[in-house]
């Protein structure tokens, strides 16, 4: 039990670490992703105003009826990525800022950022 809240204290520290230099503005809004062990969860945040934009996940029934049953782990991260995308041009923003939230940039959380740079959006 000890080394998960280690390893929970670190992501944390990570995370305000890379919180101080990255902002969403109302120009391009921040692209926020957590990854627990069983689903992933994503949103579009504008700073500025405090407000979410668009969010997604994995636990959604959108997105569940995309899939079907016994899908790896990095096609729904993908997935969430796509829909998040297509709800943000929907309301007319094209460009983000990717927080990975103190998580390291591989496996699930850069299925999330690739599967919103094929849907359209740039960072």
């Amino acid at each position: 039990m000890g080394s998960v809240n280690i390893k929970s204290q670190a992501r944390l520290k990570r995370k305000v670490r890379i919180r101080k230099k990255l902002v969403g503005t109302k120009e391009r809004p921040r692209l926020c992703v957590f990854r627990s062990a069983k689903h992933i969860y994503a949103q579009i945040i504008d700073d500025a105003s405090g407000h979410t934009l668009a969010t997604a996940s994995s636990t959604e029934k959108a997105v569940k009826d995309q899939l079907g049953e016994a899908v790896k782990k990095k096609a729904v991260a993908n997935l969430v990525g796509k829909v998040l995308a297509e709800r943000l041009i929907e309301k007319g923003y094209k460009k983000v800022v990717f927080d990975r939230n103190g998580f390291l940039y591989h496996g699930r959380v850069k299925a999330v950022s690739d599967g919103a740079r094929e849907a359209g959006l740039d960072f």
